[in-house]
Parts: structure tokens; sequence; C-alpha cells
């Protein structure tokens, strides 16, 4: 695969990423990665799945959103990452990117989220109805209440979060809310304004869900909770047709299992996306003898009850 490196303005930080293009073919549908929280596009499925997916004919662009890593710095002593991260702006991010696909002719792509990056791609889908396809990895339930589900799976190490929040919302209230606040465990460092967007702003996956009407792939590994990976509650929810796959032996991040994970999104997008893409390329005659194209769009699976399917091997 071909390999470019980007880097795209925001009105803040800009954002970097790789652009990967199949090697020896043109692009048949593009990809858009988002990375879970506190990571970035080096590391996880924004990494092993771009050699897959190009082989398929994908174009994938993997990057990171201002909420990247825990902290970092580029080319000064400014911090930045997720210690700061803010919902608004990773939503703002997500759509910069698509945007920047969309500049270099491809067509709109499929969202490929995990955990926070996959609770992200629900919001996005939803504000996108062209979206042709959603792939959800561990997929976070969002909404007020993920934090404390986080924090009850064992996340936080049983932080007192009520009073985290109070010290947060007094230094937000004292114009200190970009100061960081150390947290025992999972996340180890948070400005106070980015604990309470934690708190109060994130996307609901669930009730996000009747708004997703393109195909979905949701999968979740067997040593992830399912209340706070809720891949069989959103396919019940959600508008369109949805696979739900279960991976034996994988957590949450895919060691050990990230070909087999690879696999699953690959085979479940040729399946999906395969009979329309012979559809867009027939070409049938109108009764009066002119040529009409099928379009792209058009439906490969029936809606209604959105389908789940547990195909745990």
């Amino acid at each position: 695969m071909r390999t470019e490196l980007i880097t795209l303005a925001t009105d803040t930080t800009p954002i970097d990423g790789a652009f990967y293009q199949p090697d020896d073919k043109p692009a048949i549908g593009s990809v858009l990665l988002f990375h879970g929280n506190r990571m970035n596009f080096l590391w996880g499925a924004p990494r092993f799945l771009p050699p897959v997916l190009t082989r398929l004919g994908y174009a994938c662009l993997a990057f990171n959103r201002r909420g990247h890593d825990i902290m970092s710095i580029r080319d000064s002593r400014q911090a930045e990452g997720a210690a700061w991260q803010m919902t608004h702006e990773a939503i703002e991010d997500n759509r910069i990117a698509a945007r920047w696909l969309a500049q270099q002719g491809l067509p709109d792509p499929v969202v490929i989220g995990h955990s926070n990056g996959g609770m992200l791609a629900v919001r996005h889908v939803a504000d996108h109805p062209r979206t042709p396809g959603l792939v959800l990895l561990s997929a976070q339930c969002g909404g007020t209440g993920m934090v404390r589900h986080a924090a009850a799976a064992g996340a936080l190490d049983g932080l007192d979060l009520d009073a985290v929040a109070e010290t947060a919302r007094r230094k937000v209230a004292q114009g200190c809310g970009r100061d960081l606040m150390h947290l025992p465990g999972w996340w180890y460092v948070s400005s106070a304004e980015s604990f309470l967007d934690r708190m109060d702003a994130l996307p609901d996956t669930l009730g996000l869900a009747p708004q997703v009407r393109c195909p979905t792939l949701y999968l979740r590994g067997d040593s992830e909770p399912e209340d706070l990976y809720p891949a069989e509650a959103f396919a019940r929810r959600c508008a369109g047709p949805c696979t739900v796959s279960i991976v034996d032996r994988c957590d949450h991040f895919y060691r050990g299992r990230e070909a087999e994970v690879a696999s699953r999104v690959a085979g479940w997008l040729e399946r999906t996306f395969a009979a329309a893409r012979q559809e867009s390329a027939a070409v049938v005659g109108t009764a009066d003898g002119a040529l009409q194209q099928v379009s792209p769009g058009h439906e490969i699976v029936s809606p209604g009850e959105p389908s789940t399917s547990r195909d745990a091997k």
C-alpha cells in the first residue's frame, strides 16, 4: 500500500494522520478510522486494518484527534493531548477528516471506530446519513453514565467520581478549567474541564442508534462487559441492519487477535458491499432506449428489524 503522512488544520492544534491507498489499482471506496481514548493512529485498529483494507481496494485515512495520547508535544513545549480532550473538538476533527477525504475525490467513507472512537463514529454517522457503512469495534456506551460504567468495570481505581467532579466544577468556576488533576489508574491525568466533559457531554451510543440506517458491524471481545460495550442492545435499536460479532479469547485492545478482527471486518465489508459494487457498475436499458446507471446506494440487506448474529469461532 502507498502511505502519505498528512496534517489537517483545525481552529486550534493541527491534527496528523496517514493516508493509505491501494498499490496497484484505483480505490473502490474509502474508510475513516477513529482511534480509541488516549490512543493514536499508530496503534490498534488504525494500524492493523489499513494493510487488509487497501488489499480490498479501500483508501484509508487514520488520524489523530486533538485528544490523542494522554499528553504530548509537537514543535514546542506546549502540551496537547487527551488530558485536555473535549467532545465538541473530537466531533469536529472527524468532520475535518471526512471533508479532506471528499476533497480527494473519494466517495462517502465507511466509518470504523474503536472504543471511544466507536462512540464518536455513531455520532458522526448520525450526522452524516449518506455514510454507506459503520464498523463499531468495542464502541463505548457513551452518554452521561459512561464514566460510571467504566469505573464499575475497574477503571479509575475506585475513584470517588462525585468528589472529583465537584473539585473539577470548582476549578472551572475559578477560571482554571485547564488545570490538570491526577487520577488513580486509567485515565491517569485529566484537566478539570475535560473530566466534566467526560461526565456530561459524551454522545449516547444507544440513544443515537435509531438514527443509524446504514449497515453496521458491531464487534466485541468476549472478555468485555456488555453494558459498557452494548453490541446486542445497539443491534436491537438501530434503524439499519446490524451484525454482532463476538470474538473469543479477546480483550478490549485485541492483543493477539488482530488478525481475527481484521478478517471479520474485511469479510463483512466484502459481503455487505460486493453486491452494491456489482450493481453500481451494471448498466440497464430504460423503456425509451436511454441508459440508466444503478445507484451505488442500492440497499443490499433487507431493512426492518436489525439482524444479529454471534459468529464467534
